[in-house]
């Protein structure tokens, strides 16, 4: 475009009569016309492509600022050394050492004069690293069963358990690297497998014999982990957000915990509750504030973050029967899902507590489990029929047109809540 405009720029300085020779300065009426024709045809081709030239200096200024900017590291030309800290003290050094990994690993090659974080990233990555593979597999295993193959899966040195199946750990390792470190085939690869989908019952000689289910001749039985429980109880009842991407959320928890462990000049004094859709995404993006965790995850074995953490420890406690039965959003989603049953007006009772069980358990259920819920569904709505008032606080947020819609929401909304703190709602069988 500079191009053209310098052309378009000649083009009117000739027009105009500029460097003719003799004719120069000389008037003339009909070269006149003609100059001032052509000035006004150049003129608007100058226009048009200074338009287009801001346009495309505008395009090029924001495709710039989508380009992400990272920070790199880069070697200091004076070398700082390091030293053994005696006792650890940092004014007490000791003998130099050199950058170098242990000598019971593989060798750390390097690409220079000296061996640089890329060549220890190289290192790590490399396909003939013994650890690196095995851990992560080991890793992934332990979710999936809640033990890795080594279940000291934060030290696989010599303090460390041997593996159970050593042969599975190399294979799964091996073809892990082949895939070019493929996360998804090897999760695929693990939950198709014939152990993960075996079943978690057992027999009281197999479980004497093999308490701890290290020789992985049924399938696990756990706890699920504290983000898992509340993603799957929003999901179960209709309200889970699963957006990807974004800014962290902040979901509802009890006020002023933040301002016992934060200064007051502190950007996190005060908690400042999302609204909307917000507080219903995956617990992924929950803002976490590692000096005061949100409670209804820590009281589900989540760790603080303020220290790194290889494995969670997994404990059931009272403590989180009464969450699961009153933490705000657990029980919301309780109400959600009794109003989607209801708006299902064809269906009775049977119908309905058969789709609610079969959603959180995954199974129908049996003729005694659903006698059972029915005869729960009868003691909540002679509850609130009895005490309306109660009803109208649970419901009072809702545009419901009569009494006996709130006294049915309320009785279905309190068997719901019953069903999502099963055993079944929260445990991996």
């Amino acid at each position: 475009l500079k191009h053209s405009l310098k052309e378009l720029s000649s083009s009117v300085q000739s027009s105009a009569g500029v460097g003719s020779g003799e004719d120069a300065g000389k008037p003339n009426e009909a070269r006149s016309q003609a100059t001032d024709d052509e000035l006004g045809a150049l003129a608007e081709q100058v226009k048009q492509k200074e338009a287009e030239l801001s346009r495309l200096q505008a395009a090029r200024d924001e495709l710039e600022h989508m380009i992400p900017i990272a920070l790199v590291m880069k070697e200091r030309s004076d070398v700082r050394p390091a030293y053994i800290l005696t006792r650890g003290a940092y004014d007490q050094p000791g003998e130099e050492v050199s950058r170098n990994t242990p000598a019971f690993l593989p060798p750390l090659e390097s690409s220079g004069e000296l061996k640089t974080r890329l060549d220890l990233a190289r290192w790590v990555t490399d396909k003939q690293h013994p650890l690196t593979a095995r851990v992560t597999v080991n890793r992934f295993w332990q979710q999936f069963f809640g033990v890795g193959l080594v279940k000291t899966s934060e030290d696989f040195g010599a303090q460390g358990e041997y593996p159970s199946h050593p042969e599975l750990l190399d294979e799964l390792a091996n073809s892990f690297v082949d895939s070019n470190w493929d996360v998804k085939l090897l999760i695929r690869s693990i939950v198709l497998s014939q152990t993960y989908q075996q079943s978690s019952r057992v027999s009281p000689d197999e479980y004497r014999s093999d308490a701890d289910n290290r020789l992985l001749a049924r399938g696990s039985r756990i706890r699920l982990d504290s983000e898992v429980i509340r993603d799957q109880i929003l999901a179960i009842s209709g309200l889970l957000n699963s957006s990807m991407y974004g800014k962290s959320v902040k979901p509802p928890q009890p006020a002023d915990l933040w301002k016992t462990v934060s200064m007051v000049s502190s950007s996190t004094y005060s908690f400042q509750q999302d609204t909307g859709e917000n507080i219903y995404r995956r617990s992924f993006y929950t803002f976490w504030k590692r000096a005061m965790p949100p409670p209804q995850m820590t009281i589900f074995d989540a760790p603080t973050r303020e220290c790194c953490t290889s494995r969670r420890e997994r404990t059931n406690t009272p403590v989180q029967a009464l969450l699961m039965m009153n933490e705000s959003q657990y029980f919301e989603a309780a109400r959600h899902f009794a109003q989607q049953l209801l708006r299902s007006p064809d269906q009775n009772d049977v119908q309905r507590l058969s789709i609610a069980f079969e959603s959180v358990t995954s199974h129908l259920p049996s003729t005694d489990e659903l006698a059972d819920l029915q005869d729960g569904l009868e003691s909540f709505r002679a509850l609130y029929r009895d005490d309306v008032e109660a009803a109208h606080a649970m419901t009072s947020d809702l545009p419901l047109n009569s009494d006996v819609e709130r006294v049915e929401l309320a009785a279905l909304t309190m068997v719901v809540n019953s069903l999502l703190n099963l055993d079944a709602a929260k445990t991996r069988e």
